[in-house]
């Protein structure tokens, strides 16, 4: 019988479905084994011999945004702990990416202009299209305006995603991907798709790894974050608590964690005069003398002394002196380093990580950590990595769309450059997760149930069959044709084979389930081998 995602297990009543496995560890755990066979309990001495092959994939699954040859070639290649180490502390260079790969990402607007630049030119295109007196040329250059604010939305999802898929550096990568959805911010409001490239970029991807506290004020400095949540819209006599309440809910301490309206009003009131300025250049605003020296401006962010309530104030109870400036620094100390935002951020950790119930006791060791380090991230997450339950929980999570999107293209690819990101970023909106896609500050959610649904597989179905085929549009390169001459010949890819190099033969099919191997074993093409491993219960999880 030729094999189809119809025989798949997925689609068994002899398999359990996508919940049934969510109810059910011990078997999540019988399909991929652990992770890093060569990690171990923390405070043991490291293995250093290197990685089997077996190991190696088992953990590229688990600890980078997916298996691929280079990725296990490098695991094996190494040490657990010698991996784990030059991961958790990155060096200060920039990564090495595959000289196509990089060359689109230098090519980029948002890697060429400053971001304070590019936004003072939106705003401005802006304002004079809206000055035109004629209807037609007004609204056709307001349809200029919105072309251009998509397409740097758009280069900052590429260069996401061609990261993530070919960045060596992949637990920071996951982490920047984390962090974004952590502080989500939406694509769609005012001038953020001008400001995303340089959020990810100045504010996320430097931090992903470091201190909270770091991190957390480069997010609270950046114009996306302020304009997205109003506070370039809070001031003395005007307040606005959007970014106050959703600064403690969603960013520090937790909706359980005690704070009172109370607290949320006078988080406000710190953060009155806090915003963003769109216009270069010019001379500060006109301030009485004793508020001269208070004024601040840093690219877009502008902090703006007459609009800021200099009264006393108790946050959590403590006092804040009205200081300006300064209030924000001692608020956002007090929130990184308060016990419900170290336990808050280690739970969310550990569920992104390992799975939806992550053990109690684990996340309080990760907790302990993230105090004992004073927030130190890549500590924390050592923590996790090297705990008795995370060796044990593989195949606890179930893939969200992006996880999913991005392993099957490092499956797929290994280290063949990708030149079109265009069918990839759609199959993330089709799967519901576009990237800076997010309307509610949330950001999405990280259970499984949320992405397990029978549409949501349906559409896995469809595009396992594009993703193991190869789709020419993904495989050419997309050039504008040079002026007065034709448009460059396309570059074709290998059809992608990463996948039956790796779990075609042993070690690989070792991690497979009978009726997968059977249904493998049956393909009448590369292509379709490729669909059916990707439309398989195994590679839903990691």
């Amino acid at each position: 019988m030729k094999p189809s995602l119809s025989t798949l297990p997925l689609r068994s009543a002899r398999w359990p479905g996508v919940a049934g496995l969510s109810r059910n560890p011990g078997q999540r755990g019988r399909w991929l084994g652990g992770v890093l066979g060569l990690v171990l309990v923390s405070g043991c001495a490291a293995v250093s011999t290197p990685s089997d092959p077996a190991t190696a994939l088992q953990s590229a699954t688990r600890l980078t945004w997916g298996a691929s040859g280079p990725a296990v070639a490098a695991l094996s290649r190494s040490s657990a702990q010698a991996w784990l180490d030059a991961q958790l502390r990155p060096s200060s260079a920039p990564p090495t990416l595959p000289g196509p790969v990089q060359a689109q990402i230098s090519a980029m607007t948002i890697s060429q202009r400053p971001v304070a630049e590019l936004v003072a030119d939106m705003v401005q295109q802006r304002q004079a299209a809206n000055a035109l007196p004629d209807d037609a040329a007004k609204q056709a250059a307001r349809n200029a305006w919105q072309q251009e604010m998509n397409r740097l939305a758009r280069e900052a999802a590429q260069r996401h995603l061609l990261r993530a898929v070919y960045s060596p550096r992949q637990v920071q990568e996951q982490m920047t991907w984390f962090w974004l959805n952590h502080f989500s911010v939406f694509q769609g409001k005012g001038e953020i798709r001008a400001m995303l490239g340089d959020y990810e970029d100045s504010a996320i991807h430097p931090h992903a790894l470091g201190r909270f506290r770091d991190l957390l004020g480069a997010v609270v400095r950046h114009p996306a974050m302020l304009q997205f949540l109003d506070n370039a819209q809070n001031a003395s006599g005007r307040l606005n608590e959007n970014y106050a309440r959703e600064l403690m809910e969603l960013h520090t301490l937790g909706v359980d964690a005690g704070y009172t309206q109370r607290d949320v009003q006078e988080l406000a009131r710190v953060l009155t005069g806090v915003g963003v300025q769109t216009k270069l250049g010019g001379d500060p605003p006109r301030l009485p003398a004793a508020q001269q020296a208070l004024y601040v401006r840093q690219g877009l962010f502008e902090f703006n002394p007459r609009r800021h309530d200099f009264g006393p104030k108790v946050f959590l109870g403590q006092p804040v002196p009205g200081q300006g400036l300064a209030e924000v620094d001692q608020a956002l100390d007090r929130l990184a380093r308060a016990p419900a935002t170290a336990r808050f951020i280690s739970g969310k950790l550990a569920h992104y990580w390992l799975s939806d119930d992550a053990p109690r006791a684990l996340v309080d060791r990760m907790a302990q950590t993230f105090q004992r380090s004073d927030g130190d991230i890549a500590a924390t997450l050592r923590t996790l990595f090297t705990s008795n339950e995370f060796q044990r929980g593989a195949g606890g999570k179930f893939k969200d769309p992006m996880r999913y999107v991005v392993s099957a293209l490092r499956l797929s690819y290994g280290d063949t450059p990708i030149l079109n990101t265009a069918p990839a970023l759609g199959w993330l909106n089709r799967l519901g997760e576009p990237l800076y896609g997010r309307q509610t500050p949330d950001g999405y959610p990280l259970n499984d149930s949320a992405w397990s649904s029978s549409g949501q597989m349906e559409t896995r179905f469809e595009l396992a069959r594009a993703m193991g085929a190869a789709r020419p549009d993904l495989r050419q390169a997309v050039e504008p044709a040079m002026p007065g001459g034709p448009a460059p010949a396309p570059t074709p890819l290998p059809a992608p084979d990463g996948a039956h190099a790796l779990y075609g033969q042993p070690p690989g099919a070792d991690a497979l389930g009978a009726r997968t191997r059977q249904a493998l074993g049956q393909a009448k093409s590369l292509a379709e081998w490729n669909a059916l491993l990707l439309s398989s219960p195994e590679f839903m999880r990691r």
